[in-house]
């Protein structure tokens, strides 16, 4: 007679379940503790310590000694490598065979000189099985190595994860021994516990809830852990349950596993290449025991590692590539921030990786893959569409600190129009992990509701590795069609991305920056990385101009395409997320400032070498090329290098992506078409410096108290010098022993425009406000990670005149804000002749100076400004003949904590929205906090400009090396250097060297030439040497008829079969529709348009027309445009 159904208490049923398969409570009765029955320990255990991450080959060979289960072994980075010998005993035939091993760090197996599998306690993978089933005449005794990198799977932070590594770390060894696994156990788990979780997610108000429980229980009742024959009915409940399938309309969840590596952040480069080996292999094992499991691979430069340390892996992935299995994704060659980098090295992180995935694994991604950085550029989708991309899968928008992002699948429109299909997992997480949580969060969360059924789920440990494991895949196999869930399917991007364009009618759409709110402080942290980082773009991007110009000029000129690549490929890994932001720890910091080097040095061998080419049988003496790497025309001062290693000033013209020789000498040169620079003192021991189209007023702390836009109707001859001079204070003629200057009380800082008329000008400032105002010692305490975040307190409103204040608001910080402390002193005056900086240690410091000729090319003032106890700053401020901004070359020695560094330029000027260099354009952010969205861009990122403009009148603010900016009301803030303290203790600590301008205009910033003065700031002319005759006249490659089009890029064409074709790429700068003329000089004998990647346009053939070019372009378009030089002469 069968028992009487009993009452059911649901928490008392919850935790009985529970309690049958705790790994911690009753293991000795309960289902958990049957998971591995008999067990023998290793038959001997041996070990070597290494610093070195050796190839298996040259380790195998060394010293091993004997050790055992609870050694300890390190410290942090090092390598321990154990030879693990086994015998099998002989009752076990029939059973499956596992090698449990559980140490601190990260493992990885090594069997018959192959790496088969890898071994973390972290990433859930303690065991390797040996065997599914041991035969009668399988081996029973064995050797493997099991190679333990000292750190973990988020490297070895001391304290925290994002903490400095501790290098005195050690780790153990605390189990090796052989085990039977029961699989028909871990199944039964599996059940367990999906049931659980759908009797606890769907919760008690759901029937699907109860029956889940009351299964669960009913299995408990059935199943006997110690009577395995048991097991199968308790199997058969289970079967029951999951079989009951869903209706029609259930959402899908498109299952794919992943395993997002970090290139480098908490560990080393050379340890990422182990871990993608240890990922990797582990993902293989498991395509190879599950055909239906897929898995999505990103960064193709992980891949290369991979191809070039374990050769044997790559193959393995090149095959289940063609299976389906392994599927690459991303497009790129690393997963890199979507913020800093240059569009020309966006478009280079597809090239590279886009030609990488064709050649290796013979196609090309159709989806871009970024889920983990701090921010997606408005251009990304044109970059996309011109790489063949047109779907786009990220996540990172989840974690905005304020505001939640309003979709998860939706159409993205970049700033020139294009259009991509965005998706962002509903789960927002690329590292789930299989649970019925994960699964209905998916479907409760997803914000597109009745616009798309379908929603990826990436699975897997992720960001330092493991990947997958079985566990997750059993989880997912067992919930694909349960009614109550949602429909749970192994599958590819490419099968997600095809449902959900199959039914993409009703999908919104989001136009312009996908802005991450959170993370802003890494558009400053690690300055000098930053530095390198536009450096090295400015480096390689000359380089290629030259190579190019002289590969058309020369028939003995051979393009250093292979050296070009191997440099191109290392700025780009710098560019990944976590490297240029900055927010790595030191070892990785130190790898990419080598890097930054390497680059520098090959770059400047190659340029010279391009130049010599250039030069190649001109007329002329020896000496140096003048060279102008920009498309428009420039006349510049230039400090031209002497003989001993002085430098002569020298007003230069060079047209337009061509060389000029040198001037003659300076006594030689007719008179300058511009007005010379004034330097005058004010009685008040104030500062003008003055080239007749801006004047600059400085106080003496070196604060910026006016700035006028100067009228026309000046004087503008050398001729009429003294009558301009009737009307202006007397210039310096000399100056005594530097004196100290009294400390003054900062007031608020900045610039703001008064519309006067004739010869005043337009004047930019206010009454009582200065500009070039550093703010010191701003406390920098965020919310989030150090080197990631920045609170909104960092920037609080400018205090009250003459004195320090106090100042507490927002996400509950409080704040001491203190303008520059210590004392000031006004260091050098120079008119006409290069500074050289002396460090000074009191008040008479220095030494006797005297002022240059009257109206000279160039005036400077250099100021030293005490920071803190700690740090100082010194600053060159300089204005040269004929140039419409003045610089503040600044040279900054800091060691402070948990302080930001900023400048800020008060300006009067009216705008609700300020303007932002970003890739190939420009976009306007809001100037005020109307709403929590603006709110949440108190600090966002710029590249080389940023504007504030009413009508008739602007301000600029340029720079050569900084990202992070702000523009609050009328108040123009540039970032200069941050002090956090993890992961990297020693971030931004030391000396720094940039340069920040300041351009005010007429009209529109498009007109008055601010976009053409921030390229001239970060395109220095180059004064190359010309160990040939350099040649005698001038001479340009290319010009454009249009200032709205810019001539970005000039290179050879990946796969020309001549290796005589060229790339130009071009864009429209300006926001507008326009057509554009190219001026040619070079032989060309076809032309034809192509995209990104180089691929023609079969209707892209473009007539010539007189050496000339028309293109037309929309509103930012970028066009890429394929020459074909002709054959050169016999």
């Amino acid at each position: 007679m069968a028992a009487a159904p009993a009452l059911k208490h649901w928490r008392t049923t919850l935790e009985r379940v529970e309690k049958f398969m705790s790994p911690v409570y009753f293991t000795d009765c309960n289902l958990r503790g049957r998971l591995f029955g008999a067990s023998c320990p290793v038959a001997a255990l041996s070990s070597f310590l290494t610093p070195d991450r050796l190839p298996y080959e040259e380790a195998v060979q060394r010293d091993f000694r004997p050790a055992q289960v609870g050694c300890s072994f390190g410290p942090t980075w090092w390598t321990c490598w154990f030879r693990v010998e086994l015998t099998i005993p002989e009752a076990w035939v029939g059973q499956e065979v596992h090698l449990c091993w559980e140490s601190d760090g990260e493992g990885l197996v090594w069997r018959d000189g192959e790496p088969v599998q890898g071994l973390t306690k972290e990433g859930e993978k303690t065991s390797y099985v040996l065997t599914d089933r041991l035969g009668e005449r399988d081996p029973r005794s064995l050797t493997l190595y099991v190679e333990v990198a000292c750190n973990g799977l988020l490297g070895a932070g001391k304290g925290s994860i994002i903490a400095a590594p501790d290098p005195e770390k050690m780790f153990q060894l605390s189990r090796a021994e052989l085990a039977v696994f029961h699989r028909d156990v871990h199944m039964l788990l599996v059940d367990l516990e999906l049931l659980l979780g759908i009797a606890k997610g769907l919760g008690k108000d759901n029937q699907r809830s109860f029956q889940a429980l009351y299964t669960a229980n009913q299995m408990v009742n059935v199943c006997d852990p110690a009577q395995p024959e048991t097991f199968p009915v308790a199997q058969a409940l289970a079967s029951r349950f999951f079989g009951q399938r869903g209706g029609e309309s259930q959402h899908t969840i498109h299952a794919t596993g992943h395993c997002h590596i970090d290139t480098a952040w908490l560990w080393p480069f050379k340890e990422t290449m182990r871990k993608c080996a240890r990922s990797w292999v582990t993902a293989l094992q498991l395509m190879e025991r599950n055909p239906e499991f897929i898995f999505a691979c990103s960064q193709a430069q992980q891949l290369e590692w991979v191809k070039s340390r374990y050769p044997g892996l790559h193959s393995r992935l090149q095959e289940f590539a063609c299976r389906g299995q392994f599927v690459p994704v991303g497009g790129t060659w690393v997963e890199m921030d979507g913020n800093l980098p240059s569009g020309e090295a966006m478009v280079r992180q597809f090239l590279q990786g886009q030609n990488f995935f064709l050649q290796e694994f013979g196609k090309m991604c159709s989806e871009f893959w970024l889920p983990d950085t701090f921010g997606y550029s408005a251009q990304l989708p044109q970059i996309m569409h011109g790489c063949g991309i047109r779907r786009f899968l990220t996540q990172k928008l989840s974690w905005n600190l304020v505001n939640s992002f309003p979709h998860h699948t939706f159409f993205w429109e970049g700033l020139d129009g294009s259009r991509v299909l965005v998706h962002f997992p509903p789960g927002d997480s690329y590292v789930m992990q299989g649970s019925v949580e994960e699964v209905l969060k998916t479907v409760a969360n997803n914000r597109d509701k009745g616009r798309a059924n379908h929603s990826a789920f990436l699975f897997g440990f992720g960001d330092g590795g493991g990947g997958p494991t079985q566990t997750m895949l059993d989880r997912l196999k067992r919930l694909s069609n349960t009614d109550g869930l949602p429909r749970v399917q192994l599958s590819s991007p490419r099968q997600l991305f095809s449902a959900l364009e199959s039914d993409s009618g009703q999908l919104c759409t989001w136009v312009g920056e996908l802005f991450l709110e959170l993370h802003n402080g890494t558009y400053t942290t690690h300055a000098q990385i930053k530095k390198g980082n536009r450096e090295c773009e400015r480096i390689l991007h000359d380089v290629e101009l030259l190579s190019s110009l002289a590969l058309a000029r020369s028939t003995q000129f051979l393009y250093p395409a292979a050296q070009l690549q191997h440099l191109w490929r290392l700025l780009l890994l710098n560019q990944f997320h976590d490297v240029v932001t900055g927010s790595c720890i030191q070892m990785v910091a130190e790898e990419a400032m080598c890097h930054y080097e390497d680059i520098r040095s090959h770059g400047n061998t190659l340029l010279s070498a391009a130049a010599a080419a250039l030069c190649a049988g001109e007329p002329g003496p020896e000496g140096l090329l003048i060279v102008n790497t920009l498309p428009w025309k420039r006349t510049e001062v230039m400090a031209l290098p002497k003989p001993g290693g002085a430098h002569s000033l020298a007003l230069v013209t060079v047209p337009s992506m061509g060389y000029a020789p040198v001037p003659p000498p300076t006594s030689l040169q007719p008179l300058l078409p511009q007005q010379p620079v004034f330097v005058v003192q004010e009685t008040d021991g104030s500062v003008t410096l003055d080239n007749g189209i801006i004047r600059v007023k400085l106080d003496p702390t070196g604060r910026l108290t006016s700035l006028v836009l100067v009228a026309s109707g000046r004087c503008q001859l050398l001729a009429a010098l003294s009558q301009c001079l009737a009307s202006r204070p007397q210039p310096v003629s000399s100056l005594p022993w530097l004196q100290h200057c009294p400390q003054q009380p900062t007031s608020g800082c900045g610039l703001e425009p008064t519309h006067g008329a004739g010869q005043a000008g337009q004047r930019a400032h206010a009454e009582g406000a200065v500009g070039n105002a550093v703010c010191g010692l701003v406390d920098d305490v965020p919310c989030t990670g150090m080197a990631w975040g920045t609170s909104w307190t960092a920037r609080p409103p400018p205090p009250p005149r003459r004195q320090p204040w106090r100042h507490g608001m927002g996400l509950g910080r409080h704040v001491d804000w203190w303008r520059l402390a210590g004392s000031s002193r006004l260091l050098w005056l120079s008119m006409s002749n290069p500074v050289h900086r002396q460090a000074c240690a009191g008040p008479r410091a220095g030494t006797p100076w005297a002022v240059g000729t009257e109206g000279g090319l160039r005036g400077s003032a250099w100021f030293l400004l005490q920071i803190s106890p700690n740090s100082r700053l010194s600053q060159e401020v300089v204005l040269d003949v004929g140039c419409p901004y003045v610089r503040f070359h600044t040279e900054v020695h800091w060691h402070e904590a948990h302080k930001f560094l900023k400048v800020e330029f008060p300006a009067r000027v009216r705008s609700s929205q300020a303007t932002y260099e970003i890739q190939f354009g420009h976009l306007q952010r809001p100037t005020h906090y109307n709403t929590s969205w603006d709110w949440a861009r108190f600090e966002v990122w710029a590249h080389r400009w940023m504007d504030l403009s009413e009508h008739g009148f602007g301000l600029a603010l340029l720079n050569d090396c900084k990202y992070g900016a702000s523009v609050r009301g009328s108040i123009l803030s540039l970032s200069l250097l941050r002090a956090p303290k993890a992961p990297d203790f020693t971030a931004d600590m030391g000396r720094h060297e940039f340069t920040y301008a300041l351009m005010p205009h007429k009209g529109s910033f498009q007109d008055a030439g601010v976009i053409q003065a921030a390229y001239s700031l970060n395109f220095p002319l180059l004064a190359l040497p010309a160990p040939s005759p350099a040649p005698a006249t001038s001479w340009s490659a290319f010009s454009l008829s249009s200032p709205a089009v810019v001539l970005e890029t000039v290179k050879q064409a990946e796969s020309s079969p001549q290796r005589r074709s060229l790339v130009l790429r071009l864009y429209e700068a300006h926001g507008s529709h326009v057509d554009c003329w190219l001026h040619l000089s070079l032989p060309v004998q076809d032309a034809i348009l192509c995209d990104l990647l180089e691929r023609p346009d079969p209707a892209g053939h473009l007539p010539l027309r007189d050496s000339r070019l028309k293109l037309t372009f929309s509103p930012f378009q970028v066009l890429s445009l394929l020459l074909v030089l002709q054959p050169p002469p016999h």
